[in-house]
């Protein structure tokens, strides 16, 4: 024997190197003669253990190749329609999967012996890793070969086809069930039966899989023993369901290399699937008080198109103190789980390996064609952000609740990517029949006539900031506050009655403070609302700086101030707590475009409006900046997008006939009057409305159709070039403005597009309505005397009747 001449041999210059090569101190192969340089690595992190192992490049290299070469076996095929839909992962042949040279961990594992940390089996140097041996700080051996072999029967009744892989705990081996029909069952055991921790964990996991019963978990079958070949030890074996398909940890290479079906914007929806699925099966471990305690990517398996959690070897009862440390990934672990261990373990850390998890995989997607459109890319980040917090506070307080925030989102990217709807009811919001419109859904007051603007230009309907609070869309009640009850009792009551009964409430509620915060708003009382909400705030006490509700009446308040910018910040906290909801992007939606940033505005709007045609605030959001553009088209196309059975239906039929009769722009700048084929339509959609509780003439009536008729007169002044209506009224003459007639009667057609055709004669005035002009001045005034009729002051009568008169046409004298 020699002497080991490693420079780190524990040994330090007295270990020797035996017969089978290796160092009788260290456990390590004897370095050659004349060692090559290792390949170039990248220093530890100041984190690192000192005398941790490096894995050389190479061996990565040859890991990568292994999994990529095993995912090149399986055929995946693209997810149906449904949202949730998976791609289809299958396998020809089972026996594909089984590895022809298994081989130990390539990164090694934690010595067996409990209080020890140090890695065991790990590649060095550049050399490969070792199957046995000693760990060189305790010298507790360790032996990470098979212990089954090909053919081997077990209980008599599973016969082992080969490995197949290998986690924390043991080697997982196909094999058949010979009682039944040979159907592939998964055997488990353990790597190294000298692990004391690891024989702990197997008996926990057996006892913790024969209670649990979820399609989203791995299911146990049975349990055997066989004594070992070499030292003749009884060993157990867990007998499972075999789950033939690809980890995520796999699927995250094919992510890397874009391969269909993950190759384009659809893969968003594909990741936020598998957390949807995922979330279900932890979901159901919290119901039974169990912690899955290591999740991550290499222990979820898609198979077919479902996903199931395996390797429950890590599962503990929630509060559970005793029984060594938790068995947890480092790189997917909340980071008070490394700091404290066991006693930091709460529902809040699986769902951070969740979270990690989904982070791991989008990661891999690098290429532009993989990302979501619009704001999905936004509303994706802030859901792994909520659920990867350094503060568990700040993380989702259950499975159900990032599920559901995970759902919204994946509803938001589908609807964006194909541009169909994807409508689900909130949970957290009460819908609002109020609408984010000042005007274009509405018709014209009467004061419309009798501000003195003989053409005023179209209002753009942006609200004021202070009507924006009744206009959102209102949280529902904490369900474990004691008011909530009371709270879910409809009531007809005015705000300020309303006040004075919940303020009759006998128990400290938060609930009820911030109802009657609102209530005050409703009733202009600034200072009064910001009071209910300062109590509610001690009510709640240290939970407070969590709550996204406090967040959302604080943006209230700001509004009711016309501080926007202000509470935009409060909205942006509501969304990054409620990445899937619809109002706070509502509510943002209205903050940039009261900012002049409809850029965001867009977005936000959009990303309501794609997956809910019913929430017309968006429509008429996404109206108001195509106006702004100058696009009244586009204005119209997108109000004639809300469905019927919106509450908002009818005010989007009243704003496209204003869009389309409306002037567009400044008044003193020459506002740009509609098309003659927007007139048209004007004349075609006016009547079908529904108004005046659908009778076919009345007030609201009137006022609409006022409103088109000056503009279609307008229109017509325009094109014959006679002036404006007031340098009219001033000469004190009148003309005939009939349009030319064909020989043998008729009338010429309308001029499409509100264009002159040269050299045909006097100009027609508009799509064969009105005999001549006298005729549509005749209409417009016979409907200013009816407005006339709705004036309730002697004054607003004058102004309507010599309104009417100015339009009346003059004969010649």
């Amino acid at each position: 024997m020699t002497s080991c001449v490693r420079p780190d041999c524990r040994g330090e210059g007295l270990g020797r190197i035996n017969a089978r090569g290796f160092c009788s101190e260290c456990g390590r192969r004897a370095l050659p003669t004349a060692p090559t340089p290792p390949p170039a690595a990248p220093p530890p992190s100041s984190g690192a253990r000192p005398g941790a192992a490096l894995l050389s490049g190479s061996t990565a290299t040859t890991a990568r190749a292994r999994r990529r070469d095993v995912a090149r076996k399986f055929t995946v095929r693209p997810a149906g329609e449904d949202p949730l839909a998976l791609p289809r992962v299958e396998l020809p042949s089972l026996r594909d999967l089984v590895m022809d040279d298994p081989r130990p961990p390539s990164r090694g594992q934690t010595c067996g012996r409990e209080g020890c940390d140090e890695i065991v089996g790990a590649p060095y140097a550049g050399q490969p890793a070792l199957s046995r041996g000693y760990c060189p700080r305790c010298r507790h051996p360790f032996d990470f070969t098979p212990r089954l072999s090909p053919g081997d029967l077990l209980g008599d009744q599973y016969r082992v086809v080969g490995c197949v892989g290998y986690g924390g705990l043991g080697w997982v081996y196909l094999a058949e069930d010979t009682q039944l029909d040979d159907q592939p069952v998964a055997i488990k055991g353990l790597i190294n039966n000298e692990d004391e921790a690891a024989l702990r964990t197997a008996v926990e996991e057996r006892r913790y899989l024969t209670v649990l019963d979820h399609p989203g978990i791995v299911r146990i079958i049975n349990y055997v023993t066989q004594p070992d070949p070499r030292d003749g030890a009884l060993t157990g074996y867990i007998v499972m369901e075999f789950v033939d398909g690809m980890t995520l940890a796999q699927i995250k290479d094919h992510i890397a290399d874009a391969v269909r079906p993950y190759d384009g914007p659809r893969l968003y929806e594909h990741i936020l699937a598998y957390g949807c699925l995922v979330l279900r099966a932890v979901g159901y471990l919290h119901g039974e008080k169990l912690l899955y305690c290591d999740l991550k990517p290499s222990n979820v398996m898609h198979h077919e198109d479902r996903v199931k959690v395996i390797d429950l070897g890590a599962v503990r009862r929630l509060g559970q103190r005793d029984g060594g440390p938790p068995v947890i990934t480092e790189a997917f672990a909340a980071p008070e789980v490394l700091a404290r261990g066991a006693s930091a373990l709460t529902e809040r850390h699986d769902l951070f390996g969740v979270g990690r998890t989904l982070e791991e995989l989008s990661e891999s997607a690098t290429r532009p064609a993989q990302r979501p459109p619009g704001l999905g890319a936004e509303s994706y980040r802030r859901v792994l952000a909520r659920a990867t917090a350094a503060d568990p506070e700040r993380r989702f307080g259950s499975a159900a609740e990032m599920s559901e925030q995970l759902w919204g989102v994946l509803r938001e990217i589908h609807s964006l990517r194909l541009s169909r709807e994807q409508p689900q009811p909130s949970t957290l919001f009460a819908p609002t029949s109020a609408l984010l419109d000042s005007s274009l859904g509405r018709i014209p007051d009467l004061e419309r006539w009798l501000d003195g603007e003989p053409r005023p230009p179209l209002a753009s309907g942006l609200p004021r900031p202070g009507q924006v609070p009744l206009g959102l869309p209102v949280p529902f009640p904490d369900t474990a506050d004691p008011g909530a009850a009371l709270l879910g009792v409809p009531t007809d009551s005015g705000p300020r009655r309303l006040i004075e009964q919940l303020h009759a409430f006998p128990r400290p509620s938060a609930e009820i403070r911030l109802r009657t915060c609102r209530a005050y708003l409703e009733l202009g009382e600034r200072e009064a609302a910001a009071q209910e909400l300062a109590v509610a705030v001690e009510l709640i006490g240290s939970a407070a700086p969590y709550d996204w509700r406090l967040s959302w009446h604080r943006a209230l308040l700001r509004l009711a101030d016309g501080a926007v910018a202000d509470a935009r910040q409060e909205f942006d906290e509501v969304y990054s707590a409620l990445p899937g909801e619809y109002a706070p992007k509502l509510a943002l939606g209205y903050c940039a475009e009261h900012l002049g940033d409809h850029g965001a505005a867009k977005r936000f709007y959009d990303a309501v409006w794609q997956r809910n045609r019913s929430q017309g605030s968006a429509a008429f959001g996404l109206a108001r900046l195509r106006l702004a553009a100058g696009d009244r088209g586009g204005a119209v196309d997108i109000l004639g997008g809300v469905p019927k059975v919106s509450r908002h239906y009818d005010a989007a039929r009243i704003a496209i006939v204003r869009v389309l009769s409306g002037r567009l722009g400044r008044a003193e700048g020459g506002a740009a009057l509609p098309t003659a084929e927007d007139l048209a339509e004007v004349r075609t959609r006016l009547p079908r409305l529904y108004l005046d509780e659908g009778r076919e003439s009345g007030p609201a009536r009137d006022r609409l159709t006022a409103e088109s008729l000056e503009v279609t007169l307008d229109w017509a002044e325009r094109q014959s070039g006679s002036g404006p209506l007031p340098d009219r009224a001033r000469s004190g003459r009148w003309s005939s403005w009939g349009r030319p007639r064909r020989r043998g009667g008729g009338h010429l057609p309308a001029v499409a597009g509100g264009e002159p055709s040269a050299g045909k004669g006097p100009l027609p005035i508009v799509f064969g309505e009105w005999e001549d002009e006298s005729a549509l001045r005749a209409e417009l005034e016979q409907t200013l005397r009816r407005l006339a009729r709705q004036a309730d002051s002697p004054e607003a009568l004058g102004t309507l009747i010599d309104r009417a008169n100015a339009i009346r046409p003059m004969t010649r004298v």
